[in-house]
């Protein structure tokens, strides 16, 4: 891993690293200010909602104005809304400090579109993957450092301790970037200011493989939103575990998830390709959940589907995004980027509110079931966007070489 792969790494890590910290608390402190659960649910999913609209925007951003100086907006704002927590008094604050958190938490656009751009397209599968499992670290170690702050106790659980963790952190992020973390966007690359540059749906539109590759996530990423948002209460009811007892559960499939990320992707990506690895892990992810459905309670079985879920989650996201980052000219990747990442955020708002309504109205089971209808389609999709992919990037090289053969004024009107 090069140099400014390893900063990015550590950047994407505590960016995560700062909502995995508040997950386990915010369920506890909209009780102590008196929310229903209901309540409760919609202030959780009003993060992955500010996300959802963030997301493309900090995308376009970085393309105009490169990747350094939107990471350290966005990491400033995240101190912002962290700083809001550690003073919240009331549901107002909380709601606030959440929807700030959220809107900043779309600068990993920029991230991804910075880890396309310090990579060759042989290695861009492998630097997707390091990004995404700095993610899943800072996810899976967030969430039990954030329980050991804020104490075992709900009446007396410090939430300032947490926020003041993660505004550290953030801190220490922005000085890395801004001292050790090189352009990787130089002004001659930038989109020029007066360019309007493409939106999300003009880029859906005009791409079909990214439609595909952005269908695709829609459907796993909402499926693994109705997992993580159902299990814990389905463990409960089913066998009266504590939060313990999940956690270690839930740690397990994240680490199965960033070991995948982190290392084995590098060996099967040029073996068997994104689309073919992105589709088998879409494949074992729905296979993991059914099995969690069918177990009942054998504990075994159950084990298993957690760990081919992990394992299926591993490879698709870094398929994904390396597929998606190839839908993109030079100029308009972070564009890209962010028109993907918004439909991973989408997926993040509609899967937790389904979860639970699936949970009461159908079954205990139901929402692994549907989490398996909702994945197994998105192997096909990945497969399907394979040639549509392949003509897209032949028809950029033969804009490339014929650029190249009209020399610079020739190139200049070219448009992402």
């Amino acid at each position: 891993m090069t140099s400014p792969l390893r900063i990015l790494f550590f950047v994407s890590m505590v960016d995560v690293l700062g909502f995995g910290v508040l997950i386990p608390l915010i369920p506890y402190m909209g009780e102590r200010f008196g929310a229903s659960p209901g309540v409760i649910t919609a202030i959780l999913g009003s993060y992955s909602l500010c996300q959802l609209i963030a997301s493309p925007l900090w995308g376009r951003l970085s393309d105009r104005y490169g990747r350094r100086p939107i990471l350290m907006s966005s990491l400033a704002g995240a101190c912002v809304s962290y700083v809001i927590l550690a003073l919240a008094n009331g549901l107002g604050m909380l709601l606030a400090s959440r929807m700030l958190a959220g809107f900043m938490a779309g600068n990993l656009a920029a991230a991804f579109a910075y880890a396309s751009d310090v990579s060759s397209s042989e290695e861009r599968a492998k630097s997707m993957g390091l990004v995404g499992a700095a993610i899943g670290i800072g996810f899976m170690l967030g969430i039990p450092i954030g329980g050991a702050l804020a104490g075992n106790h709900a009446a007396t659980a410090n939430f300032v301790r947490p926020a003041l963790l993660s505004i550290a952190l953030s801190l220490a992020a922005i000085l890395l970037v801004r001292f050790k973390l090189p352009e990787s966007r130089p002004l001659g690359k930038r989109t020029a200011r007066r360019e309007r540059g493409a939106r999300p749906l003009e880029l859906l539109r005009e791409r079909p493989a990214l439609r595909a590759i952005a269908g695709a996530a829609l459907l796993v990423i909402c499926s693994q939103g109705i997992l993580e948002s159902i299990f814990v209460i389905w463990a409960f009811d089913r066998f009266g575990v504590g939060p313990r007892t999940v956690g270690l559960a839930l740690f397990g499939v994240a680490l199965l998830t960033v070991a995948m990320q982190g290392g084995f992707v590098r060996a099967l990506a040029p073996w068997l390709g994104e689309a073919v690895l992105g589709g088998s892990g879409a494949g074992l992810y729905a296979l993991g959940l059914v099995l969690v459905g069918l177990a009942g309670r054998n504990v075994p079985l159950i084990g298993v589907g957690l760990a081919l879920a992990g394992i299926g989650m591993g490879a698709f996201t870094p398929s994904a995004s390396a597929l998606a980052s190839r839908q993109s000219h030079g100029a308009d990747r972070g564009a890209v980027m962010g028109t993907y990442q918004a439909s991973t955020s989408l997926a993040r708002v509609i899967g937790p509110f389904a979860s639970g309504y699936i949970y009461q109205l159908i079954g205990a089971n139901a929402p692994f079931f549907t989490g398996a209808c909702l994945a197994a389609p998105a192997a096909w999709l990945l497969w399907r966007a394979r040639r549509s992919a392949r003509d897209f990037e032949a028809a950029a090289r033969r804009r490339a070489a014929q650029a190249a053969r009209q020399g610079p004024e020739g190139s200049s009107g070219i448009r992402g």
